[in-house]
């Protein structure tokens, strides 16, 4: 009764804002747990929507005149140009493609293509290029290149911006590096600050992985969020290089309003304030303005290093030792019903060297955030998205994304998992669409002022009723319709083909592409 209240009130509470999501066409690549749809682009002029499936090395290229049928007519493929495509743009019907090689230590390659899937030219970026963007006015592109170091960590390349500048036409683009070389000597004072910095053996540059990117509206300013080091890069675009690296600091999961599941064995919804520091480690990022002022969205889905040679990923009770003063009821607290199988990161929390645990710090902030240009945290969900999913999915509560029936299985371990994040307006108004990567959906909020940020709904397709054999089919992939949601597109009414503004959300466990319809009704 309690969980159903709340889903009420949640549900209450976004009465006034009126969206509806309605699932219009499935696209299904047929392929699961591979990877097979992650990150997608469109084209209004050819209206072609674009897909990465890293799976084969494609992009794959689908026709949207009618988003009810999605029918694919062309790919562009990896080779010769490297082995796996991880990110895709699109601006004025220029296609981009971030293309990672063999071994993903070396050198990464952007190769542009028209929407036909026609090569016109490439160039070489740093080691793993992932996310990629045009800027608004179309001058430049700009890719994060992670940087990820091998399994056993003997090469760590480091991670970098590459900007690309285009306005000269494609065959004469010229490519600089925003490099975080010149902050190697200031890693003692990032750390202390609160940057984390602690790969084997690596300096700054090399430890910073740049994940994400979001570019103001002037296109002068990229926001990157360095996930694996809980912070954001501020660029500037013009002359390629990082002004600052700021700290996001922690989320405090003891504060009322910031509860979660910290158990996957305490048999069944249990959301709590918990002594727990919260690590945002986000994902995607998003910019928009409001009152003339930039404000930057984040799916704090966090993320830990868990290579051969370097794994920072431990369960509490298999962790260091609860400091005796900070913890008084260490003992309560290791039970496999409260603590004891939460996932912590083993590189924080012994403040004093001492060797015990003086704080506790999980994976992820379960949330999303929205922060002002300089990075100040604005607004953040706190624990509504654990506890709209209690009451909503209360029989799915945490679930897993490979796992039919898999009630709180995530709940030791970053929870619903908050990650992909588009951007739309619709009637004046600005929405942020949430993916959750690990329960499915996507949660929506009017983000108008980004001081009273406020749920709209929540919309998944997930067929939590179909029970996956342990090789799926394509008529499993089918049935259960989308799994795993990683990268998210809004396209606004004035682009699409229907008129009315659609997200697209690819699915890399289901290996699918979801075409929703999005109608205000008010």
């Amino acid at each position: 009764m309690y969980y159903l209240l709340l889903a009420l009130l949640f549900t209450a509470a976004s009465s006034f804002a009126g969206l509806k999501l309605d699932l219009i066409g499935v696209y299904h690549t047929g392929v699961y747990g591979q990877s097979a749809a992650e990150i997608s682009a469109y084209d209004a002029a050819t209206q072609r929507l674009f897909f990465t499936n890293a799976n084969i090395g494609e992009v794959e290229i689908l026709d949207l005149h009618d988003p009810a049928h999605p029918l694919k007519i062309g790919h562009i493929q990896a080779e010769p140009y490297g082995a796996e495509i991880n990110s895709i743009a699109i601006h004025n019907s220029l296609v981009a493609v971030a293309i990672e090689p063999r071994p993903k230590t070396d050198s990464g390659t952007v190769a542009f293509f028209d929407t036909g899937g026609g090569y016109i030219h490439h160039l070489p970026v740093g080691a793993l290029p992932d996310m990629l963007a045009f800027t608004p006015d179309g001058r430049y592109i700009l890719t994060c290149n992670e940087g990820e170091p091998n399994d056993d960590y003997s090469i760590d390349p480091e991670g970098g911006i590459s900007v690309i500048d285009i306005s000269q036409g494609i065959k004469h683009a010229v490519g600089a590096t925003a490099s975080f070389t010149k902050f190697n000597s200031q890693e003692a004072d990032l750390r202390e600050q609160g940057v984390l910095i602690y790969g084997p053996n690596a300096s700054v540059a090399q430890d910073i992985e740049p994940e994400y990117l979001a570019i103001s509206s002037d296109s002068k300013t990229a926001f990157v969020t360095l996930q694996e080091n809980n912070a954001l890069a501020i660029v500037d675009i013009p002359s390629a290089s990082i002004k600052s690296i700021v700290p996001l600091g922690f989320k405090n999961f003891s504060t009322p309003g910031n509860g979660f599941d910290p158990s996957d064995e305490d048999g069944g919804i249990h959301i709590n304030n918990w002594p727990v520091f919260g690590i945002y480690s986000p994902d995607a990022i998003g910019a928009y303005e409001f009152e003339g002022k930039t404000y930057l969205v984040m799916a704090n889905e966090g993320d830990s290093r868990d290579y051969e040679g370097f794994s920072e990923s431990v369960r509490l009770r298999k962790a260091l030792p609860l400091d005796s003063i900070a913890f008084p009821h260490a003992s309560e607290l290791l039970k496999e019903d409260a603590l004891g199988r939460l996932f912590i990161s083993s590189h924080l929390g012994d403040a004093d060297h001492d060797g015990d645990l003086d704080a506790i710090y999980a994976f992820g902030g379960r949330s999303f955030s929205i922060r002002d240009s300089a990075g100040l945290l604005i607004f953040d969900s706190g624990g509504e998205f654990e506890r709209g999913l209690a009451g909503l999915l209360p029989a799915q509560f945490n679930a897993d994304h490979e796992i039919s029936q898999s009630f709180d299985k995530r709940s030791d371990n970053k929870g619903c998992e908050p990650e992909g994040l588009a951007l739309g307006k619709i009637k004046g108004r600005t929405y942020a669409f949430i993916g959750l990567e690990r329960t499915g959906g996507v949660m929506v909020y009017d983000i108008t002022d980004p001081r009273a940020a406020s749920f709209v709904t929540y919309k998944t397709s997930r067929n939590f009723n179909h029970v996956l054999p342990n090789e799926p089919t394509r008529a499993d992939m089918e049935a259960v319709v989308e799994l795993g949601p990683e990268g998210l597109l809004f396209i606004p009414a004035s682009e699409s083909p229907t008129h009315f503004p659609l997200l697209v959300v690819c699915n890399e466990v289901s290996g699918s592409v979801t075409i929703y319809s999005i109608q205000a009704t008010e």
